[in-house]
């Protein structure tokens, strides 16, 4: 899907986010797996919003998804403020659960890509003890360092013998947006996730904050507590820098433009893994 097919759609510092909740992304979703259209399904919050700032390779992979995911409350707010008021945020570990626990997918197949060692087949037996319909095909740990050509080649080979309808990429903005633009061309899949910490999330790694403390946009406080040494200069440098420029857009003393697709793109990522 291209920017210019993006008309309805929340602008936040020149990204264009699709303006969902929870059942119009699964509904979404469910279309493009019926339809067989080829795609990547981005979680945009403000980390990734400020990369994009910074890297215009990063800005031209968002603007090719198939879906961009309002995973962030400030994001919501900015939407809510364009007039979109039924947009929620829809976290990326909340939808992958949502789509494994629902029957309409239970034909469906996966893969899970990333996470530590042992922690994508932990959560596939943890899925399928929840799930016992789903049917997860196989796993696959990166190693913390860009993939090998020969490494590519492999894991591609071993993922078009499965031919799984969706992938999970469980590694980190940006790396598997990228990763993602770069790698689905290479297979048969319809549809892959970039889903962050969501392996963490449900192998019980790092524990979900409560609802109220995500209604007021606190989500990062609560990541932060659990990985101060990870996290802190993040926040450090996008949380500041989103409130100053999304001031300037929603005040009118500065705008951002859409990003325009670029014909000479190429979608050849770093695929190292921070997990």
């Amino acid at each position: 899907m291209s920017i210019e097919s993006r008309r309805d759609t929340a602008k936040v510092l020149g990204i264009s986010i699709d303006p969902l909740d929870m059942e119009c992304a699964v509904a979404r979703v469910k279309e493009e797996l019926e339809s067989h259209r080829k795609g990547y399904v981005c979680f945009i919050g403000v980390h990734g919003i400020m990369e994009a700032q910074r890297d215009s390779h990063l800005a031209q992979v968002f603007a090719r998804a198939a879906l961009m995911v309002p995973d962030g409350t400030p994001t919501v707010w900015v939407g809510h403020w364009q007039g979109f008021q039924k947009m929620q945020r829809v976290a990326g570990p909340d939808l992958m659960l949502e789509v494994f626990r629902r029957k309409d997918f239970a034909e469906c197949t996966h893969f899970l890509y990333g996470g530590n060692d042992g922690v994508a087949e932990e959560l596939r037996e943890r899925l399928m003890q929840r799930f016992p319909w789903v049917r997860i095909l196989g796993t696959y740990t990166p190693p913390f360092r860009e993939l090998t050509r020969q490494e590519e080649e492999s894991l591609a080979a071993r993922i078009q013998k499965m031919k799984p309808d969706m992938i999970w990429v469980g590694i980190s903005t940006p790396k598997q947006e990228r990763f993602m633009m770069h790698f689905l061309p290479l297979l048969d899949s319809t549809l892959m996730f970039g889903v962050g910490a969501a392996f963490d999330f449900h192998t019980g790694r790092i524990k979900d904050s409560p609802q109220w403390v995500k209604s007021v946009g606190l989500q990062w406080l609560h990541r932060l507590i659990q990985e101060p040494r990870r996290l802190f200069w993040r926040y450090c440098r996008n949380n500041p820098a989103f409130l100053w420029h999304i001031t300037l857009q929603l005040t009118g003393l500065r705008s951002y433009a859409q990003t325009q697709l670029d014909p000479r793109f190429s979608g050849r990522p770093q695929i190292a893994a921070d997990r």
